[in-house]
């Protein structure tokens, strides 16, 4: 699957245990995207747009409600990348 770089590293965060929190208007409409480090940071790749693209490919779901997690097919399509932690 052709990915961007953004996609991939939103994809590389959430395979290592991340996750995507939105924030909704009264009206249903999404706001906000954060996506979230297991270590608690935020990534600034993950736009609404980029959140939109992975939504539509069903590289990450949302399940009874909760955060958007990545799915099967998502760690199927994330290219491995190195980790720079010793």
């Amino acid at each position: 699957m052709n990915l961007s770089k953004a996609e991939q590293r939103t994809l590389h965060v959430l395979a290592r245990g991340g996750a995507i929190l939105i924030e909704k208007s009264d009206n249903g409409k999404i706001v906000e995207v954060n996506c979230v480090t297991r270590e608690g940071w935020t990534l600034q790749d993950c736009t609404r747009a980029v959140f939109t693209r992975l939504k539509r490919k069903r590289l990450v779901a949302s399940r009874g409600g909760g955060p958007y997690r990545i799915t099967r097919l998502g760690r199927a399509s994330v290219r491995g990348q190195l980790d720079n932690r010793a």
